[in-house]
């Protein structure tokens, strides 16, 4: 197992290394250090050694990725990619291209993510498997066949229309909840319910359609009709075979959100002014602010190939014919 572990965290490393070259060809593609430099200062008209300077102060002023003036294993070494990546590595994130620290702010901004992230992802997780386990019991009745329709029709209206109606219906017509907003504590609970419920629901359709297609997957399986044949009632087959067997494929689908978990959502943050990662990289991408786009982006890898490493190694708990090698 701990060699497994070892092996798989060397093979992420030229993963990361990949992703965060990606990031910098794509963002100074679109965007140069002078014109990062115009939009941090704020100033109309700034003169070239004020750019200049703040390009020097915040390293920007090397070549990317071959530095020609240099010699040797400098002309690598002594680039913006290979700095800047090498203090990703070891977790150092420095300061935003405003002197925030980045580190500080991740700190800070993770609980509000996680406030509605967590609570999304277990009640849309148990709201999804059960209603899904209950239309493979009741599989080809006008049940099954009614949700089913519905589940289209939710996951085929966009999740903006979701939000605003929410916010109309709930916040501005019912007044139950703030339109918008966040505090921390008990207090801040009025603030999580809403979003919290837009995305549990707009979730529904396309988790319980993912769902019910694994179980009934299972559900003509041998070790099925063998569980049936020993006199176990329908709901025992469902909870106690389909259910587990059909974990390996529900892991998989986990792993995508555990990243979203912790990065926030975009969309969410940015329509109820929840101050949490999701909306701290937009904000980030909008004021041209490099230091966090990268931060964010390599945060979000190192938590996507976590969860690969996670998922593979809950494998063995529920199918003990997987082995880690």
């Amino acid at each position: 197992m701990l060699a497994y572990i070892i092996r798989r965290i060397l093979y992420a490393i030229p993963i990361l290394i990949g992703v965060n070259l990606i990031t910098f060809m794509l963002f100074f593609m679109v965007n140069s250090p002078d014109d990062m430099a115009r939009a941090q200062l704020g100033a109309k008209q700034v003169t070239p050694a004020l750019i200049q300077s703040w390009k020097e102060e915040r390293g920007y002023d090397k070549p990317l990725f071959v530095n020609t003036k240099a010699q040797g294993l400098a002309q690598v070494s002594d680039t913006l990619f290979v700095q800047e990546s090498l203090k990703l590595f070891s977790f150092d994130f420095g300061f935003s291209d405003s002197n925030r620290d980045i580190g500080s702010d991740i700190k800070e901004r993770m609980i509000p993510s996680l406030s509605i992230a967590l609570p999304t992802f277990v009640i849309a997780l148990i709201t999804n498997i059960s209603l899904a386990l209950l239309l493979v019991l009741f599989r080809g009745s006008m049940l099954d066949t009614s949700m089913m329709i519905i589940a289209v029709m939710i996951m085929s209206i966009s999740g903006l229309f979701y939000i605003i109606a929410g916010q109309v219906l709930f916040s501005k017509i019912w007044h139950w909840v703030p339109i918008s907003g966040y505090e921390s504590g008990w207090d801040g609970v009025k603030f999580i319910l809403l979003p919290v419920m837009i995305g549990v629901f707009a979730g529904i359709g396309s988790g319980v359609r993912w769902y019910r297609s694994i179980f009934l997957e299972q559900i003509n399986q041998d070790y099925v009709r063998t569980a049936r044949a020993k006199g176990l009632s329908e709901i025992k087959v469902l909870f106690g075979h389909v259910l587990r067997n059909g974990m390996l494929p529900i892991l998989t689908g986990v792993v995508v959100i555990i990243p979203s978990l912790f990065m926030g959502s975009l969309i969410m943050e940015s329509f109820f002014g929840i101050p949490g990662l999701g909306s701290y990289t937009i904000d980030a991408i909008n004021s041209q602010d490099f230091a966090i786009v990268k931060a964010m982006v390599f945060l979000g890898s190192v938590l996507y190939i976590l969860g690969l490493i996670l998922t593979d190694i809950s494998y063995t708990l529920f199918d003990p014919r997987v082995k880690l090698s």
